[in-house]
């Protein structure tokens, strides 16, 4: 979703986010050959370079080491102050509480509860005694 120029332009903040890097020059490996972390974590940085209207995240806290969470934990707060919609997609209660102020929760593809993160994963704790 992103222009040649954009992409060039935010190069060096994708791969610094992504973290690929850190343990050596990775990046300029094919994708093929990174370890399925490593290219979730840069599939991640390369969404969260560019601002969206709608943003959505299918358990990608829960990609790479506590840093690199940390990290997208705080992307992901800018985004959704920068007004646009961020879907989480997850089954990390802390994640959720940290980054989300209205849950769904889905069960079996039906909408069993909408609405405020506490009261909709507290009803989710009860139901399933975690």
């Amino acid at each position: 979703g992103m222009s040649r120029a954009e992409v060039r332009a935010r190069y060096q903040q994708i791969v610094d986010f992504s973290g690929i890097n850190d343990k050596g020059d990775f990046i300029t490996l094919p994708m093929r050959t990174y370890s399925s972390g490593m290219a979730a974590r840069l599939r991640f940085s390369i969404a969260a370079a560019k601002d969206h209207d709608v943003l959505m995240i299918d358990e990608a806290l829960a990609t790479g080491d506590r840093r690199f969470q940390k990290r997208s934990e705080a992307r992901i707060r800018e985004l959704r102050k920068e007004a646009g919609t961020v879907f989480l997609v997850s089954h990390n209660n802390k994640s959720i509480r940290d980054t989300c102020d209205r849950v769904l929760w889905l069960e079996r593809g039906e909408l069993r509860m909408d609405g405020p993160t506490d009261e909709v994963l507290g009803e989710y704790e009860k139901f399933t005694g975690k």
